[in-house]
């Protein structure tokens, strides 16, 4: 069992939302439980394993929490706006990047990406490479990889292209 640095987490407002987040994960190798307890044996959760549910008290907050901080997957039904929903998405922002609503292109992803992010995938999309862009945004080759693996998995994609055009759709869209 390892640690999966890029499980996903949703934050979804309806069980519908849910269940086409939970098909796309299967879809893509992902098994799914019901529920956000995991076994006490080990501390990391079990490789590709996405725990669902719906987050209706604190108690359920904290096992989702510490399931995402485990390493498992999340798909969390949970209004945002509430006060329990607002410290749910507090609380996994701090472990990795969330995804609002089941689309799979990520949304309005965009609007969550960080300036570093903005700036490599602007670069990326000209022609540079990651390591070109990495430096000249003066960061490290390291870095410059981790930010766009969380673009990544903001936009819910596999590969850095797919990223890259998502980017480009959605950059194109807030244009409008």
């Amino acid at each position: 069992m390892t640690r999966q640095p890029d499980a996903p987490r949703h934050v979804v407002t309806s069980g519908g939302d849910a269940d086409t987040v939970l098909r796309r994960l299967i879809r893509d190798g992902w098994q799914t439980q019901e529920g956000f307890a995991l076994p006490q044996q080990a501390w990391d959760a079990p490789d590709r394993l996405v725990l669902h549910g719906r987050i209706g008290d604190q108690d359920t907050l904290q096992l989702c929490v510490l399931a995402a901080a485990r390493g498992a997957g999340i798909v969390a039904i949970c209004d945002t706006e509430s006060p329990l929903g607002r410290a749910l998405v507090d609380d996994l922002s701090r472990l990795g990047p969330i995804q609002h609503g089941p689309g799979a292109d990520g949304g309005d992803a965009i609007a969550e990406l960080v300036p570093e992010q903005r700036a490599l995938l602007d670069r990326l999309a000209a022609g540079d490479t990651i390591a070109a862009a990495a430096a000249a945004e003066y960061l490290s080759l390291r870095t410059a990889n981790r930010r766009i693996a969380e673009a990544r998995a903001l936009f819910g994609v596999r590969t850095t292209r797919e990223a890259v055009l998502a980017y480009l759709r959605q950059r194109a869209q807030q244009q409008r």
